[in-house]
């Protein structure tokens, strides 16, 4: 359990530089930052699949592209927000993923929904609305679009969720780069803007980042029990926050604040739900 949580803390911090380079990066414009990201991600995903001898087109081919469509719209939307919105802001959006995931997977994975649960589901939308409220800042089309992007995301946690029956890890992984290398590819022709000095370097952080991030996470989720491990991931909105005070003098009025801390709240207790169930009903026992 403990060497879960430091590898989660590890890919929290890791996701969270990402998105702090990709500040940096703000001239250029989002299909060129995922183009990047992608050719980085899909070179080292692909050198591991060769050295296992395994299919990179994989089985279940349907669910591997509507995996990959769907991490293209959830990256392109989270950076669009990420370019326009205070870090902590857009993370905090982001942060909906999980909730979407709980709700999709009542349709997509027949799984029961308790009805508590859709009580921290309110929490975190109330904290949403606190978030948008009170910050003249936020525009309803970054909001809308940060929501869709945790919508995506979502809904493709539930994709690969079916796809570890029929393919490998490293397969689910690679789809999303394989598609989106020729995408964006296309996409950035008509917006280019060629990196230069030290840019060409922060992109290549950009998409090693990613890889850490991602190895680390699965690292986390394959050695320690899921739910217990990913509420560490909500260290990202310390780091989130940090960055925006001190590195882009970054202020918050106090009700902003509790919007956010609903949003994680809802959150940390929807994925902690079954552990306070039991809880509980042994106390009750007793």
């Amino acid at each position: 359990m403990k060497n879960g949580i430091v590898y989660m803390l590890i890919s929290s911090l890791s996701f969270a530089l990402m998105n702090l380079v990709i500040k940096f990066l703000h001239r250029f414009p989002t299909p060129e930052l995922i183009l990047f990201r992608a050719i980085i991600s899909f070179t080292l995903s692909y050198i591991v699949i060769k050295r296992k001898g395994l299919n990179p087109l994989g089985n279940n081919r349907k669910l591997l592209l509507l995996r990959g469509f769907l991490g293209i719209t959830a990256l392109t939307l989270f950076f669009f927000t990420l370019h326009k919105l205070p870090i902590s802001t857009a993370v905090t959006i982001q942060y909906l993923s999980p909730i979407f995931t709980a709700i999709i997977a009542i349709y997509f994975l027949k799984e029961p929904m308790q009805p508590m649960r859709w009580v921290f589901f309110l929490i975190s939308f109330l904290g949403i609305g606190i978030v948008k409220g009170f910050n003249s800042d936020i525009s309803w089309i970054y909001l809308i679009a940060g929501v869709l992007s945790a919508f995506s995301a979502g809904f493709a946690y539930n994709v690969i969720r079916k796809l570890r029956t029929t393919d490998d890890t490293n397969v689910i992984i690679l789809y999303f780069p394989m598609m989106a290398v020729p995408v964006m590819a296309v996409w950035s022709y008509f917006v280019w803007v060629t990196p230069v000095g030290i840019e060409w370097l922060l992109l290549l952080i950009v998409g090693l980042l990613t890889q850490v991030g991602q190895v680390f996470l699965t690292k986390a989720l394959t050695t320690s029990n899921a739910n217990e491990v990913t509420i560490m991931r909500y260290f990202g909105i310390i780091y989130a926050l940090s960055f925006d005070y001190f590195i882009f003098n970054q202020t918050f009025t106090p009700i902003v604040l509790v919007g956010i801390a609903l949003v994680i709240i809802g959150v940390v207790l929807n994925l902690s739900y079954y552990k306070i169930k039991k809880l509980l009903t042994s106390s009750e026992l007793r």
